[in-house]
């Protein structure tokens, strides 16, 4: 068995001591990406976050995730998992082992999804958990364990948590230099003093994730931090090329990569869809007849031709407009070009009547049923079209039907069961009495009832077998 390297060892020899990295991003750093990203820069990739509890119950997703994108060219690879179980987590660790260079522990993503599932950077004051799993994968598996973290606001408790996890058995830490809070349009400035404070406090290389949008950005944050190396996931998003400190024109990155999503099939379509709105973004503000086109089509050749219309619109600006062409306010190219996307600043507090300050706030919901007839734009995207599917939905909370809670795990009970219970716990308790409820269609009394009616006549129809056969003279 080969020896297990650690370190800056394994970041020299494993890893190849790369500098350049691609970030995990959920149905954004699949194969197909990957790939393309390797061939502009790239020195080392992550697969997009996988779910450790699904990959360990449900083999499909194990290849379509990971089995099935195996590549001789797609190394070093490292595998990401979210996970809040050190047993599922280190099955889920013993499954990938094979396919990837070391295994990354998500305690980054600050998503609602992560919230509700109780993972990436919502684990973070959970010291003792984290401790326990990465200790024990450390331990268990071939392949070295690294972690992607988020900051505190103290710079202190950065340290002390980082420094917790190399004793663990972290053998490499990608900090990301923004707090839990700071996401969406509250993304703001990472901080790259606290990185600075984790990698002189650690003896485990460190990447540094956060403000990276040029290849200037790259050297100036190794510079300045002292890391071993520096992720990228908008900035890569939005120009594969940024490792190569090109800013190609978007046709040319778009092209490349349908080009290596027909080499690699199957690529799942919302992924290349995503990433053509990534790299036409600017595009797409002026052309937006194409960006709905490009959100319906239902196929590769659909969204390659959608590209192919606004790679002839962007040449035909080219040839009419001049020194002008493609010149927009607030951006330092034409919108044809690979360049950043700054999200907006969010508006300033402002004041009421009274003087005071209230903070801006931006409505999505309607605030009833009429409203939201005269107000879409009120609306999220996905609520939109579900009033397109029926316009009658009701979106306003207060409005919509209080139920009753299942008196043992509050969802809610059914209307007409016997025990006042949700389905779930009404089964439990009726297979437990013998009992039914017609309501949730469970019939363990009257089943039990029936196969006790059989029995009996099974044992009448024998009796009378029996005596007609003495009867008869017939042994028995």
């Amino acid at each position: 068995m080969a020896v297990k390297l650690q370190g800056f060892e394994f970041w020299k020899t494993t890893l190849r001591g790369a500098r350049y990295v691609v970030a995990p991003m959920v149905d954004q750093s699949e194969l197909a990406w990957r790939l393309l990203s390797r061939r502009h820069g790239a020195e080392l990739c992550y697969t997009p976050m996988l779910h450790a509890q699904v990959f360990v119950r449900d083999a499909n997703y194990r290849k379509d995730n990971l089995y099935g994108e195996v590549c001789p060219e797609d190394r070093p690879l490292i595998t990401q998992f979210c996970a809040n179980d050190p047993e599922v987590f280190v099955q889920a660790c013993l499954l990938a082992q094979d396919y990837c260079d070391a295994i990354d522990l998500n305690l980054g993503c600050p998503q609602m999804i992560a919230k509700r599932g109780h993972y990436g950077v919502f684990l973070q004051d959970e010291w003792e958990l984290l401790e326990k799993m990465v200790k024990l994968a450390n331990e268990k598996i071939s392949v070295p364990i690294t972690c992607k973290i988020r900051v505190f606001n103290k710079m202190e408790e950065t340290v002390q948590y980082a420094q917790m996890l190399e004793k663990a058995g972290c053998q490499l830490l990608t900090v990301h230099g923004r707090t839990k809070d700071q996401k969406g349009p509250a993304t703001g400035i990472a901080s790259w003093g606290h990185i600075t404070a984790v990698r002189n406090a650690v003896n485990i290389p460190v990447f540094a994730n956060g403000n990276i949008q040029h290849l200037s950005d790259v050297e100036q944050c190794m510079e300045e931090t002292g890391v071993q190396g520096v992720m990228s996931a908008e900035g890569n998003l939005h120009n594969p090329a940024l490792f190569e400190g090109l800013s190609p024109p978007v046709w040319e990155m778009a092209e490349e990569y349908l080009e290596v999503v027909s080499q690699y099939p199957p690529c799942t379509l919302s992924y290349v869809r995503a990433h053509l709105f990534k790299l036409w973004h600017h595009t797409l503000q002026i052309h937006k007849d194409l960006r709905e086109e490009l959100a319906k089509v239902k196929n590769l050749q659909g969204l390659t031709e959608v590209s192919r219309q606004l790679r002839l619109r962007c040449q035909e600006e080219i040839t009419n407009g001049g020194e002008e062409a493609g010149q927009v306010v607030g951006l330092p190219f034409p919108h044809w070009i690979c360049q950043p996307y700054v999200r907006p600043v969010p508006k300033d507090p402002v004041a009421n009547s009274n003087g005071t300050e209230v903070k801006a706030v931006r409505h999505k919901r309607a605030l009833s049923l009429e409203d939201s007839d005269g107000a879409s734009d009120a609306l999220s995207k996905n609520k939109q079209k579900k009033k397109a599917r029926n316009p009658h939905k009701n979106f306003c909370p207060e409005q919509k039907p209080k139920y009753i809670k299942c008196e043992q795990c509050g969802n809610p009970k059914g209307n007409q069961c016997v025990f006042n219970l949700c389905r779930g716990c009404c089964k439990k308790k009726a297979y437990k009495e013998v009992a039914d409820c017609p309501s949730h269609g469970l019939k363990f009394k009257t089943k039990a009832e029936k196969q006790k009616s059989e029995r009996e006549e099974e044992g009448k129809s024998r009796g009378l077998q029996e005596e007609g056969g003495l009867l008869n003279g017939t042994p028995t």
